[in-house]
């Protein structure tokens, strides 16, 4: 399914990272006040920094989230995304 977002919106395929203590345990990103991230799968017209392909940051309380074909989405306005991690 293909989904094309409006106006200054980015389309972003979130991703939830563990981290492991050292004790053995795993954190999920639930449980952590970090910002979270996401991969751009598709962008709005009016959208300017970001594009597709680009690994972002955003908040954790930001955008909608959305599941299509058994994968998570967040839908976000670019002026909620963080930054662009580069590599």
């Amino acid at each position: 399914m293909k989904f094309k977002p409006l106006k200054d919106r980015c389309f972003v395929k979130y991703s939830e990272h563990e981290e492991k203590t050292a004790g053995g345990l795993y954190i999920p990103d639930a449980a952590k006040e970090k910002p979270q991230r996401g991969t751009v799968e598709s962008v709005g017209t009016e959208v300017k920094e970001v594009k597709k392909g680009d690994e972002i940051l955003f908040d954790r309380y930001s955008g909608s989230k959305v599941k299509l074909d058994d994968i998570e989405y967040l839908i976000i306005k670019e002026e909620d995304i963080l930054g662009i991690l580069k590599k």
